[in-house]
């Protein structure tokens, strides 16, 4: 074989060999996204039977509900921190295993405190997957796919929630399994996802930022593509803090990500959760159909930007949709006797061209931000998110009851009109940039 001949067929090997580690690394990092919806789904169908065999108040069922949002809100700020600090791989590694041992006690829970306690840690792995997981997406992919591979995590959180829902369902409806055995299904997923993420690197990108450039080469050549080993050395080696967050080089892209995120999730989790009553207030019938049909519609929304997000751009998908959005919770919070039909398919096309812009709520944190705080501003804006979530779960049952209906939707659109006038604002286009370029956008 000639010289040329073996370089070509080494080149080819070591393009094979990225390509499977790609494979791999989008498979277990998707596969974090999926625990949260899986385990965020998997209650309501057996909270029935939770209920009546742990004796659980209305005050219990909402901290055992809420358990895992709180404690999003707690890990996603600290693993975004810890993940800056002391790199992607051990928090990658330690969040995982958390999360599998505290999945696996919900196999033995016989108390509603230790139930709340093993769901409040799962939900505090789930935050920090949430801060080194995007991370770590966007700092091994390749320009051209970054867009598609991070919305691919949002599909799988919303495929997560549906799946759990029907499993749950199920499960519950048509064997004789305990609540405690259906809850515990979310523990064979981690133990694999454990396994799978053992033996692979630290993110190349987080070598650099900390001034271990020899050790950032390597790896980057052995596992990342092309035009990454060149990006990477167009970035500073610089310390990351807190603060620098909320420092005038990135003040903006905080500000962005963090009260985008809110405006996209509060809505929806609020409608989603009580998308039974909901659905009742205005006629029409609720249950497994009706939670299944909007976490569905979705589900499609996310798979439409998955195809469109690196051709079509960031903005084109991010703001029209939050208008539209608002628009669309104006009018069902206006037309008060609107047919049941009308009112159906407003709220799918609202879970449609939500779920589309949420979906850039999680690509958005890790291109804006750069390398030294790409962690725990992710971990931040994810904490304001689920605060955004919880404000939504608590307070929208109790609007529904003293305001009424529409003046509940409004309320909605008011928060969705917030979301898209920050966006028309402050939204990027980052198609086609390297991650240097992307974070270095507000700054010049």
């Amino acid at each position: 074989m000639s010289a040329i001949d073996n370089a070509t067929a080494q080149q080819g090997a070591s393009t094979a060999s990225k390509k499977r580690f790609m494979i791999r690394m989008v498979i277990v990092l998707i596969g974090g996204m999926f625990l949260d919806g899986y385990i965020l789904g998997i209650i309501g169908p057996v909270s029935g039977r939770m209920t009546e065999d742990l004796q659980l108040d209305v005050v219990w069922q909402g901290l055992i509900a809420a358990a895992a949002l709180i404690g999003i809100l707690i890990g996603s700020p600290l693993g975004g921190w810890a993940a800056d600090k002391w790199g992607r791989k051990p928090i990658f590694m330690f969040d995982i295993a958390l999360f599998a041992i505290a999945s696996g006690m919900q196999f033995f829970i016989d108390s509603p405190p230790w139930l709340l306690v093993v769901r409040l840690l799962m939900g505090v792995a789930i935050g920090a997957e949430y801060a080194v997981g995007w991370p770590l997406m966007a700092e091994f992919s390749a320009t051209h796919l970054r867009g598609r591979l991070m919305g691919a995590m949002e599909i799988a959180w919303y495929g997560g929630f549906m799946i759990a829902f029907l499993i749950g369902h199920l499960l519950s409806e048509y064997t004789s399994l305990s609540w405690h055995f259906i809850l515990g299904t979310s523990t064979f997923i981690a133990v694999a996802l454990f396994l799978a993420r053992l033996g692979l690197p630290e993110s190349p990108r987080w070598l650099w930022s900390v001034g271990r450039k020899d050790e950032a080469r390597a790896l980057a050549a052995k596992y990342m593509p092309a035009d990454a080993l060149d990006d990477l050395q167009h970035e500073d080696v610089r310390k990351g803090s807190f603060g620098m967050l909320f420092s005038k080089a990135h003040w903006r892209s905080t500000l962005f990500i963090s009260a985008f995120w809110f405006c996209a999730v509060t809505p929806y989790f609020a409608i989603a959760t009580f998308a039974d009553s909901v659905l009742n207030q205005y006629g029409l019938a609720g249950g497994l159909a009706g939670g299944v049909g909007l976490s569905a519609v979705a589900l499609a929304g996310v798979v439409v930007t998955f195809f469109l997000i690196d051709k079509a751009g960031r903005r084109v998908l991010c703001v029209p949709p939050q208008w539209l959005c608002a628009v669309v919770l104006a009018i069902i919070g206006l037309w008060a006797g609107a047919p049941a039909p009308v009112v159906l398919i407003l709220f799918l096309v609202f879970s449609f061209f939500n779920a589309m812009y949420t979906t850039l709520t999680g690509v958005y944190p890790g291109e804006v931000l750069p390398t030294e705080i790409r962690g725990i501003g992710t971990g931040f804006a994810a904490a304001v998110s689920r605060v955004g979530a919880g404000i939504g779960i608590f307070l929208f049952p109790m609007s529904m009851e003293s305001l009424g209906a529409g003046p509940t939707m409004l309320i909605a659109a008011g928060v969705a009109l917030l979301g898209a006038a920050l966006s028309q604002w402050l939204a990027p286009e980052t198609k086609g940039k390297t991650l240097t370029e992307a974070a270095s956008g507000y700054s010049h």
